[in-house]
């Protein structure tokens, strides 16, 4: 009988005790906004300096910019002056071009590096920092270098190597014929330690008993890089072709700084021609329009490549 009234009492204290509330709100809301405390000095420059420009522009190419007159709404009449601008067809060619070559050489350069220089060795690790150097360079700095080497004359530095070899010398930056080539080499030279590190990245992760088992099969060295690493490194060839094909397509400074789209318009891009076009001649609507295209471009790309990486898996 006193057990029973002892459970009684013990129950009515449990009722009257109150109830234990679950995880506080504020401590739920305070763990899901501490990210985004760290992150909100970063996002705020996005939006100040990347994503309200990004929106203006837009608008703009939709616009006649009158600088203290007042904008006019155009609709697409930006759009088809400068598609249908000699010089904005050429540029796009040239752009291409230099995307493609820059794209193929930046990644077949890298791979042989990263193909010479894997391992674990000490000494290579000096090595690839010493051929990484040209990424992590300011482009003004590699352009004056550059600029110094494609010196025309004969003593110049690749002239006096050409001379050696019986050849030239050229012109280099100086000729229509030969100067988007010389603009491609800079881009390959500058592209291809990069492409060569995250190709390092990707030969860490192909199984080195494919490798041993081809070798014991009798497969010589090329058949090994055939049939064993290069389809080990298709998914890191899927990155490279998206982020090269971009970093080609926004070519702009190399341009820039070693010929401004000369001579006689044989360099000049996308970006070159929309630069000119709103700060030297003062078309800024059109200048936007040509900029909200290559985004455009970009965006499609950007998007075909995700979808194409998720058929591959």
């Amino acid at each position: 009988m006193a057990v029973t009234e002892a459970r009684a009492a013990s129950r009515k204290a449990q009722a009257r005790r109150p109830a234990r509330p679950a995880a506080p709100v504020r401590s739920r809301l305070r763990r899901g906004a501490t990210p985004w405390l760290f992150l909100a000095p970063a996002l705020l420059l996005f939006l100040y300096f990347k994503f309200i420009p990004m929106a203006q522009a837009v608008r703009m190419s939709f616009q006649e910019v009158r600088p203290f007159l007042g904008n006019t709404y155009v609709g697409g009449e930006n759009y088809a002056e400068i598609t249908g601008s000699s010089d904005f067809g050429a540029a796009v060619w040239h752009t291409v071009v230099l995307a493609v070559a820059t794209t193929a050489g930046s990644i077949l350069l890298g791979l042989a590096l990263a193909l010479l220089l894997e391992g674990q060795t000490r000494s290579l690790w000096f090595i690839r920092s010493a051929i990484f150097l040209p990424v992590v360079t300011a482009m003004a700095v590699v352009a004056e270098v550059w600029r110094v080497m494609y010196y025309p004359a004969e003593g110049g530095a690749l002239n006096s190597v050409l001379g050696v070899l019986g050849l030239g010398p050229s012109e280099f930056l100086n000729s229509p014929d030969s100067s988007l080539a010389s603009i491609a080499f800079v881009g390959i030279w500058r592209g291809a330690p990069y492409d060569m590190m995250i190709f390092l990245a990707g030969l860490a992760g192909v199984d080195r008993v494919l490798y041993e088992a081809s070798a014991v099969d009798g497969a010589s060295r090329w058949r090994r890089i055939w049939h064993v690493t290069l389809p080990g490194l298709r998914p890191v060839f899927a990155i490279l072709l998206t982020l090269a094909a971009i970093r080609g397509l926004r070519i702009f400074t190399e341009v820039f700084l070693l010929t401004n789209g000369g001579p006689d318009g044989s360099t000049e891009v996308l970006l070159t021609l929309t630069y000119k076009l709103g700060l030297e001649r003062n078309e800024l609507g059109v200048a936007a329009a040509g900029t909200v295209l290559l985004f455009v471009v970009l965006l499609v790309l950007t998007v075909a490549s995700r979808l194409r990486r998720r058929e591959v898996r």
